[in-house]
């Protein structure tokens, strides 16, 4: 018999992994997905919005600057540090609270609008995660995500990494909250629809070399893969990635652009 998943040693581990590097310098590039979810879960004017795993806050300005009362969350507080930054440039009035997105600590039905980028997905416990945003989304409201694919780029870039450095046993890919079948498992007996949309979003670097350079320095996952790797692994590690990039690259040899298929998700409450 297998033991049981340790999911507080496992969400330990992946705080760690989120912690380093600096996944803002990432995360700003990918503004545009926050606001297409804004647009696609139609958010009105003094709707309570909750940004779960929300990063340095893309989903939550997107929000904001549609005129809701904005909560935002992560367990990385540095990340809530610069999301806190970005809002105060722009004058926008939000409410960044350190949270796990396993334990709201929300009352039930506490939200119009429950959204996450590019965040939620990597929770260890994906039933208990989805069970909570829709714990606190109240009945009638939306949920929205947008998550990586795993046939899309990012999908099999962590393919890659995890051929490399395994993931720990007992947890669920987190692509496969790119997928319809598993968006069913943890939503339907809680939606009364669930629409999605499958979108692209490109990556823009100068080159592969440089996509891998910028990631291998600030995106936690390949930070941490390539730092429990020694050199010879490593540059293993590396030729696999320039591979899958040269592969996927749109604009060889001028640049790189890369498009990274994600699922656009709401989730109507029943």
């Amino acid at each position: 018999m297998n033991a049981p998943t340790d999911f507080a040693a496992l969400k330990a581990r992946q705080q760690a992994t989120w912690s380093s590097g600096d996944y803002a310098i990432i995360g700003v590039t990918l503004q545009i997905v926050g606001e297409q979810l804004a647009e696609a879960c139609d958010l009105l004017w003094d709707e309570r919005v909750l940004d779960v795993a929300a990063g340095n806050g893309n989903a939550t300005l997107a929000a904001a600057r549609r005129g809701a009362q904005v909560t935002s969350t992560d367990y990385v507080p540095a990340l809530l540090e610069r999301g806190a930054q970005r809002a105060q440039a722009e004058h926008l009035s939000v409410n960044f609270q350190v949270a796990d997105a396993e334990d709201l600590p929300f009352a039930d039905a506490s939200f119009d609008a429950v959204v996450s980028t590019f965040g939620v997905m990597f929770a260890p416990d994906q039933v208990r995660a989805a069970a909570e945003m829709a714990r606190v989304c109240r009945p009638g409201g939306r949920i929205g995500l947008a998550n990586w694919t795993p046939q899309g780029f990012i999908g099999q870039l962590f393919k890659v990494i995890a051929a490399h450095v395994p993931p720990p046993a007992g947890v669920q890919p987190p692509p496969l909250w790119g997928t319809e079948a598993r968006l069913q498992e943890l939503f339907g007996a809680a939606a009364s629809s669930i629409e999605v949309t499958r979108r692209q979003f490109h990556f823009r670097y100068r080159s592969a070399a440089h996509f891998v350079d910028v990631f291998r320095t600030w995106y936690g996952p390949v930070h941490k893969a390539f730092a429990a790797l020694g050199p010879e692994q490593g540059a293993a590690l590396e030729k696999d990635l320039l591979d899958l990039l040269n592969r996927l690259n749109t604009h060889h040899p001028q640049a790189l652009v890369v498009p990274g298929e994600y699922l656009e998700v709401v989730v109507h409450r029943r």
